[in-house]
This record gives C-alpha cells, sequence and structure tokens, in this order.
C-alpha cells in the first residue's frame, strides 16, 4: 500500500530524514517512537501531503503520495482539532463538507442529510450521541478527542494519521481511548500510523513498531544528518534484550541531542 524508497527530508541545510527505506502493507498497525524533533510527525505530514518529499520517493498505491491531504487519509493531532463555534453534529458534517470541492463546503439537501446520518451513526460508534448538542467547551478532553477521530473518519479513509493523539490525557481516559482506536481500526479496517512517546502505548497497539533515530552524528554540525528507522520490528516478537537496546539508543540520541 505504501513505499518509501531512499526518502529524505530536508528544510534548506537541516536533514530530518535520511535514506528511509519501508513498505507497508494494506491493514497493518504502524507505531512510530523516537526522541522529540527526530521526524515522525513529519513523516506522518509527508504522508498527509502537506509537506513535500527532498528526495526519494513515497509512494501510496504504486503512485506518489498526492500533494495535499484527501479523503482518503484521516488525521488527529494531540492538539484538539477541532471547530470551537460548532457543535459536536456541526463539527463532523463539517469534515464532509471540506472534503467536497466547492469554495465554501456548505452542504444543502441530499447532501446534508446524507452527512447528518452518517455524522449521527459515526458518533454513536465513537461514544458521543449523547453530546451531538454540545461544544468542544463543554466536552473533556476524552470527549474532544473522540469528536477528533469521528471527523477523521467520516470520509471513510484508508489510512489513519495519529501524531500523539493521546498524550494530553489522564490514564486512565487513555486506556478508554486505546479500546476505542483498536475497535475502529478493525471495524473499518484502516491501516494506521500512530507517533507516541510511550513505547509500552506502542507495543500495546501496534502490529509493527518503528524506531526513528539518528545513526550518524556530527557534534560540529548537529543538523548535518537525519533520523531513519533503526528498528523495524512486529509487536509480537520484540524481546527484552531488543527492548533495552531501543532504549539505550533513545537515550543516547537525546543526549546528543541536548
Amino acid at each position: 500500500m505504501i513505499e518509501a524508497r531512499n526518502l529524505w527530508k530536508k528544510y534548506g541545510d537541516k536533514v530530518v530524514l535520511e535514506r528511509v527505506n519501508l513498505r507497508v502493507e494494506e491493514g497493518e498497525f504502524i507505531t512510530l517512537v523516537g526522541t522529540s524533533g527526530c521526524g515522525k510527525s513529519t513523516f506522518l505530514n509527508m504522508l498527509l501531503g502537506t509537506e513535500p518529499v527532498s528526495s526519494g520517493e513515497l509512494l501510496l498505491h504504486g503512485k506518489p503520495v498526492p500533494g495535499e491531504p484527501g479523503p482518503d487519509r484521516g488525521i488527529v493531532f494531540q492538539q484538539y482539532s477541532v471547530f470551537p463555534h460548532m457543535t459536536v453534529l456541526q463539527n463532523v458534517m463539517a469534515a464532509r463538507g471540506f472534503s467536497r470541492r466547492n469554495l465554501t463546503g456548505a452542504l444543502f439537501g441530499s447532501a446534508r442529510r446524507a452527512a447528518r446520518e452518517e455524522a449521527l451513526a459515526l458518533l454513536e460508534e465513537v461514544g458521543l450521541s449523547h453530546a451531538q448538542g454540545l461544544y468542544p467547551a463543554e466536552l473533556s478532553g476524552g470527549m474532544r478527542q473522540r469528536l477528533a477521530i469521528a471527523q477523521a473518519l467520516l470520509g471513510r479513509p484508508g489510512i489513519l494519521l495519529l501524531d500523539e493523539p493521546f498524550g494530553a490525557l489522564d490514564p486512565g481516559i487513555r486506556a478508554d481511548m486505546h479500546d476505542l482506536v483498536l475497535r475502529l481500526w478493525r471495524q473499518y479496517r484502516l491501516t494506521v500510523f500512530m507517533v507516541t512517546h510511550d513505547l509500552k502505548e506502542g507495543f500495546y497497539l501496534g502490529t509493527r513498531l518503528w524506531v526513528f533515530d539518528k545513526t550518524r552524528h556530527d557534534p560540529q554540525a548537529p543538523d548535518a544528518y537525519g533520523a531513519t528507522i533503526t528498528y523495524d520490528l512486529p509487536v509480537g516478537k520484540i524481546d527484552r534484550d531488543t527492548l533495552s537496546d531501543i532504549d539505550r539508543d533513545l537515550a543516547r540520541t537525546a543526549t546528543e541531542t541536548e
């Protein structure tokens, strides 16, 4: 479904990602870990189409990833990506409107009725049907993230991109969100990419774990080299020794970049 061939990402002289090669099949759940600033979110944005490739290739179904977001790729951020002036139901319906190629994204007639029915069904799926008339300010953090997930799923994307979506949530709410994401992943047969700083979360949710890290360092030119995928592991086959190696490598990189 997705393939990267010698992928690089640079901002001027700053190299963020280098020599990234990967293949992802439809239906996988990929978790991405690594130190801050190592390119995990940048990679998600490249998949979304909001960041261009500097060199190499990033392919979706054998073709370059489109240079703009599309309904086939939904994204949820750590900071709640909802519209504060709209109710819960209006927020989800807005996602359908913005997927239409017109100037305002407005929905009328049968299109509006269909979007409302689909939005109500999704709110039921994510446990927010009782809150459809509330505004985001009236919701808890977990409820706002449920709303953001409903928005992302309204276009029936094949790919769901999650950029540290649960980092600001309390542990109990976070566990509920884990169960929700796993259920939706199976139900909608999604291919998921999720950035997290929590190794345990990565092991629990993913079918495959990627570690982004730098393999080359120059103390005199810290931006000369970028990160790549140093570990690409089926989650069920990660042993304690490998865990220790990952922890050691990430700690080393964090120290070198301070």
